[in-house]
């Protein structure tokens, strides 16, 4: 979605300006085409994280600037009458332990301490299981800054908007590197005054690119349309997107024809930053992930899966998402969502045209703008790190479960990624 938007945008505030899109495959091919459906105001760096490295009030600016995106988002596609399956319903977190019920406690801590007590409400249980009948739940969170979208639809529709408007967009089109002025593919080179790279989990592809972002898989399932009686069991009333206080990340909607779409780490990172298609499936963690839904909601248990698929996603060494542009050299980019890229790259492509249009606003002043995150560790240490990380958390899980004592292991491991 940053090539897209970011051509949006730039076609907004500069409409004689000549632009092209460059695609290696077919537009929707990476993370737009394959994601969750999550338009959240969540931040790859959490507050303390994004203030010890910039300031509170910058902290609290990325937050709010985050919220206001969504409207943003929805905004333009109702103006656009785009048809995306949009449903600002929110977002609910099920805490199912009492471990759980202590995150969920302190998250709310946390925004009361940050000045936004309004963005997360805590739930009783009663007041959670209105909202997800869940299996164990004794409390949870819910912030109603989140909407649930179909993505590819808001790809299609964007994609004709900006052929409609004259932007030529490029399908099979691979960039092998790119330099001022110029993005080299296979059969010529193409200039340009300004180039944006938008390649989130792709990035290693790029020359000299490999160690900029890990790419690590995200995985999902998707259930059958769904009777009423079964939704109505299972709750979500509002298409709330929904997760819990496990350690390691769960996501889910409800989608307009009432499956539900589900997701979660859990897949290897692989040696060497390896993206193939072969690893867009994994028999094991797809049937784990069929296992917890159908744990969390019983009355999934006669009910058939029929999609399965999963697709890589960008880390940054410091988990930080970052917006990027030099007017001396006029590359830029943005990048780096960890899986909060549906919204977060609706903001990068807007920024991005107002650094490229020098337009000034307060998005071209919030801290991700030109932030500088190092390089990831050569190989084999960065297999090392990455898998030990998902290893951690998923023995967390399996320890809290099993002792219901928190793992100091996650514990350190969360403070390390400045969560």
């Amino acid at each position: 979605f940053t090539g897209l938007w970011t051509a949006y945008y730039v076609n907004q505030l500069d409409p004689h300006r000549s632009i092209a899109i460059l695609e290696s495959e077919f537009v929707g091919f990476g993370a737009s085409g394959r994601n969750g459906g999550w338009v959240s105001a969540l931040f790859p760096a959490y507050f303390t994280a994004l203030a010890r490295a910039t300031s509170r009030d910058a902290a609290r600016r990325m937050h709010q600037a985050m919220v206001t995106n969504i409207s943003d988002l929805g905004r333009v596609a109702s103006t656009h009458n785009w048809k995306i399956d949009w449903a600002h319903g929110g977002t609910v977190i099920a805490a199912r332990s009492d471990l759980q019920n202590e995150r969920a406690l302190a998250d709310v801590r946390e925004f009361v301490d940050w000045g936004f007590p309004e963005d997360l409400s805590y739930l009783t249980a009663k007041q959670a299981q209105n909202r997800i009948n869940a299996t164990d739940v004794v409390g949870g969170t819910f912030t109603p800054h989140c909407a649930a979208i179909d993505p590819y639809k808001l790809v299609q529709e964007l994609s004709a908007f900006l052929h409609a408007r004259g932007i030529a967009i490029y399908e099979g089109t691979r960039v092998l590197s790119i330099e001022p002025g110029k993005a080299q593919t296979p059969s010529a080179t193409v200039h340009a005054t300004d180039i944006i790279r938008a390649t989130e989990g792709y990035t290693k592809t790029l020359r000299g690119e490999k160690r900029s972002f890990a790419p690590v898989y995200s995985l999902m399932v998707a259930t059958e349309p769904l009777s009423a009686n079964v939704c109505a069991e299972i709750g979500l009333g509002e298409r709330e997107t929904f997760s819990d206080y496990r350690n390691l990340v769960i996501y889910g909607q409800r989608t307009a024809d009432n499956r539900i779409a589900f997701g979660g780490r859990g897949a290897p990172y692989h040696f060497n930053s390896r993206i193939s298609a072969d690893q867009d499936t994994n028999e094991s963690v797809h049937t784990e992930l069929r296992a917890t839904l159908t744990q969390m909601f019983p009355v999934l248990k006669n009910a058939t899966f029929t999609h399965a698929w999963g697709g890589p996603l960008g880390i940054a060494r410091d988990w930080w998402a970052s917006c990027k542009y030099d007017p001396t050299t006029g590359i830029g980019s943005s990048g780096g969502y960890v899986g909060d890229g549906l919204g977060t790259a609706h903001l990068g492509g807007r920024t991005l045209a107002h650094l490229i249009t020098e337009t000034e606003s307060e998005l071209t002043t919030l801290p991700w703008v030109n932030h500088h995150s190092r390089k990831w560790e050569p190989e084999p240490l960065r297999w090392l790190g990455a898998n030990l990380g998902l290893q951690v958390m998923q023995r967390a899980d399996s320890h809290e479960e099993r002792t219901g004592k928190t793992s100091r292991s996650a514990a350190y491991l969360a403070r390390m990624l400045g969560h």
